[in-house]
């Protein structure tokens, strides 16, 4: 098993569509193709935006995670957050998740990120001590959310 990672583009779209539909459906998130659509649009038009990368198991895409960019003071400068990290269900138990951990370590410290911040849903407790292995430390502060003129 040979696990590699892509920098999406447009040319990925129909696949990052399908890949997003299956995490959404299993996260329960509300699927809008329209606002993927634009999201991967700004995307692959500013990578100081975020940066997606497939992940691929041999030839065959194993899933995707997405890494968006921030400034942050109590971080110390610029940081990221993995806003979407997927792998197919085939493809778990396999280490592929703790390589895709690595090589968005890596990628961070390539562009100057001082943090790197993911959210868990509190009920994943398998994948939240995946996170915990990768370094990643819970803090005790909720995330909180206002759509500001949302579309949703």
């Amino acid at each position: 098993m040979e696990v590699t990672f892509k920098t999406a583009s447009n040319d990925d779209r129909n696949l990052l569509l399908t890949l997003t539909k299956e995490f959404y459906q299993l996260e329960h998130l509300t699927y809008n193709v329209e606002v993927l659509n634009k999201c991967f649009d700004e995307i692959f038009t500013n990578d100081n935006l975020a940066r997606i990368w497939i992940i691929y198991d041999d030839r065959e895409p194993a899933g995707y995670v997405v890494l968006t960019f921030g400034y942050s003071l109590e971080f110390h400068g610029r940081d990221a957050l993995i806003d979407e990290f997927y792998i197919r269900e085939t493809y778990r138990s396999q280490g592929i998740g703790k390589k895709t951990l690595k090589f968005v370590k890596k990628a961070c410290q390539d562009v100057g990120i001082k943090a790197v911040h993911l959210v868990v849903a509190h009920e994943n407790h398998r994948a939240k001590t995946i996170y915990e292995k990768a370094g990643f430390t819970e803090h005790q502060r909720y995330i909180m959310t206002n759509w500001i003129n949302s579309e949703t």
